[in-house]
């Protein structure tokens, strides 16, 4: 199986998809729907499981068609559930994941990945970042992170969200500069400012060589990346400007 694109096994992130779909279930079927969401202002606990159920469709719908769906259910059946219809979506995507190899063609947002591969890794970091959202929301401690899904997610936040969606968005940095991002033995620069939006994977030394440097449990600069952490929950080396400057432009990328 093909792994050009992200840091873990492809297989491990199709079982991911189905543990972390499987405790975001739970945990809407035992939270107040109508609890609003930190991370999402504006957004109630049932307002992010009825966007995920449908996003879970519109993938599914994607892959088998081609293309983008010129529309897809946003809501659940009448008489069905919020939670079921999580569950419903989540087992109709895990089915259509599975029933392709990772490595062959689909219709992406991303070209340097146009892979069934890419929504399998894509989509568990859909559902995990929702599912921090959706334990903040009820008030209940989150459940960890796995540190293989953190490391993955980092790459993803950094390479796909700051470096690919920021330009598509037309978004930039008003200061020039550079971060260095290190977490469990990886490493990567994001370089922002008005001319420039990239980020890439590197050698440590490249990374401490950057104008700030973020360090953390891969963990929490995950969280911090996704905007489930504050802006100081990681420790920064450096003026904090850079730092500053990436964190807020994530919160554009991934709203």
């Amino acid at each position: 199986m093909s792994r050009e694109h992200g840091l873990i096994d492809q297989g491990r992130l199709l079982t991911a998809l189905g543990i972390e779909g499987g405790i975001l279930v739970d945990a809407v079927r035992a939270a107040p729907l109508e609890a609003p969401v930190p991370a999402c202002p504006g957004w109630s606990l049932g307002e992010v499981a009825r966007h995920v159920g449908s996003r879970y469709r519109m993938v599914r719908r994607r892959l088998a068609e081609g293309r983008v769906p010129d529309e897809w259910p946003r809501d659940p059946a009448p008489g069905q559930g919020l939670a079921d219809y999580l569950e419903t979506g989540l087992a109709e995507l895990l089915d259509e994941l599975a029933a392709h190899d990772p490595g062959e063609p689909a219709d992406t947002w991303w070209p340097a990945d146009p892979t069934y591969g890419f929504w399998r890794r894509r989509m568990v970091h859909e559902t995990l970042v929702h599912r921090v959202d959706v334990e903040q929301s009820a008030g209940v401690e989150p459940r960890e992170v796995p540190e293989d899904l953190a490391l993955d997610g980092i790459d993803e936040a950094l390479l796909l969200w700051f470096g690919q969606k920021l330009p598509l968005l037309g978004l930039t940095g008003t200061k020039a500069g550079s971060v260095g991002v290190l977490a469990g033995g990886h490493s990567w620069i994001a370089r922002a400012g008005p001319e420039v939006t990239q980020a890439w994977h590197c050698p440590a030394e490249e990374a401490e060589a950057a104008d700030d440097v973020v360090t953390a449990e891969p963990e929490r600069i995950y969280l911090w990346l996704w905007g489930r952490a504050s802006l100081t929950s990681v420790t920064v080396r450096g003026v904090h400007d850079q730092a500053a400057q990436l964190w807020a432009l994530l919160r554009l990328a991934t709203r």
